[in-house]
């Protein structure tokens, strides 16, 4: 069963966050091409504004002050590009990333999935969360944080929850069987799995997933429909690992 917001002090703050998520992903779309007359096609205009997940970026850095970490040492995309060396690129910009003493501690991507295009969209995520991790840990590995500890990299991901979103999906097995885990699940269900599969392949020490619907998103609903994938357990995850690297160096 979905886990539903407690109305605790953290759970107002998510909400929130879900809330400035949908106001400004709706607010970009209406705007976008205003002055050119020239406008994205389908949803792409509110996808591709950027800033709809600002409050979430915000929330995780303020969260990680409040674990004790300096504010100076903590930098987020709501105010300003977060940009890491990469070792398959140059750079790669995350959303939150702890930087103290010249050592990378942290580093947090956030990203929504929305539809209408929903197969297209979760698996380009899914790309790019596999792509991602492996570009920083090879990084990592090659030295590009200097003398860095073991950083934290987490990753949370806020679904839009809609029939085509929640129904069971067709899989294509022509040639081979799929996962069993998979087969005839929804979109929402298959994010579930990948996001625990990112952990226990150690792509990512927490990972997080919310669902949230277009009109209760703006006044800020969600769910959480696995137990092991709360914001809750992310953030405490993130804190606690961070407090404790600041600490050593």
């Amino acid at each position: 069963m979905p886990v539903q917001p407690r109305h605790t002090d953290l759970d107002k703050r998510v909400a929130r966050a879900v809330r400035h998520f949908w106001v400004t992903r709706g607010a970009q779309g209406r705007r976008q091409g205003s002055r050119t007359g020239q406008r994205d096609a389908g949803n792409r205009r509110a996808a591709t504004g950027g800033k709809q997940l600002d409050g979430f970026n915000a929330l995780i850095g303020a969260m990680l002050a409040e674990a004790g970490i300096p504010r100076h040492a903590i930098f987020h995309s709501a105010r300003a590009n977060v940009t890491l060396p990469g070792f398959f690129r140059p750079t790669k910009q995350w959303d939150v990333a702890v930087v103290a003493d010249g050592k990378l501690l942290a580093s947090v991507e956030c990203k929504a999935l929305c539809g209408p295009s929903f197969g297209n969209n979760y698996n380009n995520r899914v790309e790019e969360a596999v792509g991602n991790a492996h570009d920083i840990w090879t990084a990592f590995r090659e030295g590009a944080f200097l003398h860095s500890p073991h950083p934290f990299v987490g990753y949370v991901l806020l679904l839009e929850e809609a029939e085509e979103s929640t129904r069971p999906v067709r899989v294509d097995e022509k040639h081979f069987e799929v996962f069993r885990e998979f087969k005839a699940a929804s979109y929402a269900r298959r994010c579930e799995e990948s996001l625990r599969r990112l952990m226990r392949e150690r792509c990512y020490n927490a990972t997080c997933l919310l669902l949230s619907n277009r009109p209760d998103g703006r006044r800020g609903a969600y769910t959480e429909p696995a137990p092991d994938l709360t914001f809750e357990r992310f953030a405490k995850l993130m804190c606690n690992q961070t407090a404790v690297s600041f600490r050593s160096v």
